[in-house]
């Protein structure tokens, strides 16, 4: 049996004692009662014990905590609910009371991936003002009972098409990376059994539609080590000190150590960064440090069911391109989808899910019109910055609030024929011939 939560938990509660006392010393070391907090020495100490402790730390899961916004020049405040709640996942609406104007409905299914939905605080909050949200929050399989049975990809693709038929045919949905797969899987299906709760338009960002195109180092990784190796290294059992005891997770300080890995330097260098900042006295920029790694570096486990299947059947496999990705014992059709519209969004310098891989979707997807389909890639950013960040912000989610409009302006017509085409700009056009 693999042991690695095991080791995990016991290095965890050895490396307890040391944290007390470094944060003690780091509490001491900073407060403007002592005169040595003023000087560089005192700030060296306060700096090196508060990296020690935030590295040897468990990070709690962040909240989305939004506040209030401004809405055609007003403040209005932002509050969660839960609409809905499984054993996996929870679906939250950010409810803005006192907005009148109906607003067009936003699902974004966020990655289970080994971190929490709150990853996509930014990409909420660039639609907050101009859409209904909802979000889905899956839940750490740490903290789910044996007893709520497995999770597998079948489940995944069953929880996304019913929370889309809760929320109705007037919805968007968006897939951010992982969700990609199931999202547009969960949309055929829905088309094949012409359920009229289908939504209006799919929007995938930096997804693994087709890992044959511009393979990634994740990708011939898969390739090369087969499912049997990942059985065999990445899944373990829930330790006792958890609800989940007992559950065959693929544990989300793996994963964490897997992204960090690919980085490594970048992350090195951040660091010392931040431990140069505190010596320096540069709170703000320390400060940037801690809200990045603090939502960086809470993560979450995996139920081993939905890992391996998707490892399997994604990138192993390469089911979906293929024509032979299953739901149900039901083939999954893209042809199928003739009225959901369909935008597809990459970024130049992804390392995760290479240039190609969301596009492909486009061609998978032969029987939707021309003019209910899009396709963008952004110049500059990675995989990160394709739902975040100052590039997203300026130049990707104003492109994907123009094509739900769009949409929404499509379906509003009596007559189809007669709506102008969703037609794609000059420049994205120009840099539809960077992938071509």
């Amino acid at each position: 049996m693999n042991l690695a939560y095991y080791w995990y938990e016991a290095a965890y509660a050895f490396a307890r004692p040391a944290r007390t006392v470094s944060s003690a010393a780091h509490y001491a070391f900073s407060i403007p009662a002592n005169p040595l907090s003023y000087t560089a020495y005192g700030r060296t100490i306060s700096a090196a014990c508060e990296l020690f402790e935030r590295t040897t730390r468990r990070y709690a899961k962040p909240s989305f905590d939004f506040g209030s916004i401004e809405i055609d020049g007003r403040r209005v405040n932002v509050r969660e609910r839960v609409m809905s709640e499984e054993p996996f996942c929870r679906l939250i609406r950010f409810e803005r009371p006192g907005v009148r104007q109906q607003q067009p409905k936003l699902l974004i299914v966020a990655p289970m991936s080994g971190h929490h939905a709150t990853l996509l605080r930014g990409t909420v909050e660039a639609f907050l003002t101009t859409h209904d949200v909802y979000i889905t929050d899956w839940l750490d399989a740490s903290g789910v009972p044996l007893s709520a049975g497995a999770f597998g990809l079948d489940d995944y693709i069953d929880y996304v098409i019913s929370i889309l038929r809760l929320l109705g045919p007037d919805v968007h949905v968006m897939g951010v990376c992982q969700p990609a797969v199931p999202v547009i899987a969960a949309v055929a299906r829905m088309e094949a059994m012409g359920d009229p709760a289908a939504p209006r338009s799919m929007v995938l960002m930096g997804g693994p539609i087709d890992t044959r195109e511009s393979p990634t180092e994740v990708n011939r990784l898969a390739q090369e080590r087969g499912i049997e190796w990942f059985k065999r290294n990445c899944i373990t059992k829930v330790p006792f000190t958890r609800p989940g005891f007992m559950r065959e997770v693929y544990p989300g300080f793996l994963q964490l150590s897997g992204f960090m890995a690919m980085n490594l330097d970048r992350h090195l260098i951040a660091h010392h960064d931040m431990f140069r900042h505190l010596v320096d006295g540069d709170g703000d920029s320390a400060e940037k440090h801690r809200t990045f790694y603090d939502e960086y570096l809470a993560v979450m486990d995996l139920t081993a069911e939905f890992y391996l299947e998707t490892v399997e059947q994604v990138f192993v496999e390469q089911a979906l391109p293929k024509g032979g990705l299953m739901h149900r014992k039901e083939r999954v059709d893209l042809s199928a989808i003739r009225r959901t519209a369909l935008m597809t969004v990459e970024g130049e310098r992804d390392d995760i899910s290479g240039v190609g891989q969301t596009r492909a979707a486009q061609k998978l997807c032969s029987r939707i019109p021309e003019e209910l389909r899009e396709h963008y890639l952004q110049l500059g950013v990675g995989h990160y910055g394709v739902f975040n960040g100052k590039r997203f912000i300026n130049e990707i989610a104003p492109r994907i609030r123009a094509f739900i409009g769009r949409v929404e302006a499509f379906h509003d017509q009596p007559v189809h024929g007669g709506v102008p085409p969703l037609g794609r700009t000059e420049r994205t056009r120009s840099k539809l011939a960077v992938v071509a």
